[in-house]
């Protein structure tokens, strides 16, 4: 597939499927120029030698590579899943992982890798292609909603919760917390969280089989006066897959950071959780499938949180370092964020998702009638998929 830039006219960029064994090096030194971040913090990620980490778990992916001459210059994952979108059962494309190194951007190589991927979607029967970004990535933005016709849709927050592995956390006496079967795990989410809920995916079963799901645990009050009360969530433990490593951050987290390792031992004694050190490698627990229903269930959430805050602090020699949960900021997800631990220094509520039909694109006039129909549509809450994270 060659495709048609504006760097220089003896010069072609040629967008193919990535190659495994000769393309790995190259990869290497993409990711390594395209890291993570501002002026003031860099997200460095470690994909552990597989370069397809983050979509190796999906029921149908690819990868796409752009060259020009010899060099390797830009890449774009993609990854296909059947859903349910307001109401109906869709087939959606994620796209993630586009990066193209510095001395090659604004030559319309990553409108080409997009364009592409989207070819490939349509091949593979997908109705509609999203996207997610940070809110202020206005390069992003500017190349999805200003150039390739996607629409914003939602904007959940990330939280982020430190897992202190110096003590367990107590768990509240009048609370039951029990592990779901998978079975009973899938038909609870069919059951309860499917009907009210956007991108929920339809092969359930196979995200809780999966050997990163850790498992599916619900809670409830042992007082059958609070029977209507309850929370469920499930864990997927991202550490498998990826590390990650704050590189830069502004002078007062590295100060605080400093200080909570040399008074660590005051804080345990406390009862306070001491901030991690997210300067060397580490890992992180995903919470996916938040949900709780009653008055009551704001204790049910914290109380399934703070059980896989001590899961985590036991496990994986200390790899985890922080639990993770995205949250949908319309509907109910405003109360999970009051409910859910998290510090605020370390999360974001800036987390953009965009969408474009793919299939219906050509029967529109233009994107305005695909906007009318969207927005007319009450949107229920966001499912977020682990395999996407």
């Amino acid at each position: 597939m060659v495709g048609q830039w504006g760097k220089e006219d003896d010069e072609k960029v040629v967008i193919r499927c990535y190659n495994d064994l000769r393309d790995i090096i190259q990869m290497e030194w993409v990711e390594k120029s395209c890291e993570i971040g501002n002026d003031q913090t860099f997200l460095f990620t470690d994909t552990l030698g597989d370069p397809l980490c983050r979509i190796r778990n999906t029921p149908l992916s690819t990868m796409l590579v752009a060259d020009v001459g010899t060099k390797l210059v830009g890449c774009i994952q993609g990854s296909v899943k059947p859903v349910k979108f307001h109401d109906k059962s869709v087939n959606v494309g994620y796209v993630l992982g586009l990066r193209v190194v510095p001395p090659y951007r604004r030559c319309g190589i990553a409108s080409i890798l997009v364009r592409k991927l989207e070819e490939w979607f349509v091949s593979h029967n997908v109705d509609y292609a999203y996207m997610a970004t940070q809110k202020d990535n206005d390069a992003s933005l500017g190349l999805f909603v200003g150039t390739l016709g996607y629409t914003v849709f939602r904007n959940p927050a990330i939280l982020v919760n430190p897992v202190n592995p110096g003590r367990n956390l107590k768990l509240p006496s009048d609370i039951v917390i029990r592990k779901l079967k998978v079975e009973e795990a899938a038909s609870w989410y069919r059951t309860h969280v499917a009907p009210t809920t956007d991108f929920f995916p339809d092969d359930i079963d196979q995200i809780l089989r999966n050997k990163l799901s850790m498992g599916t645990w619900v809670a409830y009050y042992n007082n059958n006066d609070k029977i209507n009360s309850w929370a469920i969530l499930s864990v997927w433990n991202s550490s498998k897959v990826f590390k990650l490593r704050i590189g830069k951050a502004p002078l007062s987290y590295l100060l605080l950071t400093k200080v909570c390792n040399l008074v660590g031992r005051f804080l345990m004694f406390l009862g306070l959780t001491a901030l991690p050190d997210l300067f060397s490698t580490f890992g992180f627990y995903f919470l996916y499938g938040v949900h709780a229903e009653g008055p009551l269930c704001g204790n049910l959430v914290r109380a399934l949180c703070d059980h896989v805050n001590n899961m985590a602090a036991s496990d994986d020699g200390g790899a985890c370092k922080v639990l993770v949960v995205e949250v949908d900021g319309e509907s109910n997800g405003g109360d999970l964020m009051r409910c859910v631990p998290h510090w605020k220094m370390l999360s974001c509520d800036d987390d953009t998702w965009c969408i474009k039909p793919l299939k219906c694109e050509e029967k529109m006039s233009d994107l305005g009638e695909f906007n009318d129909m969207f927005w007319k549509s009450k949107p229920g809450t966001l499912f977020v998929d682990p395999r996407d994270v």
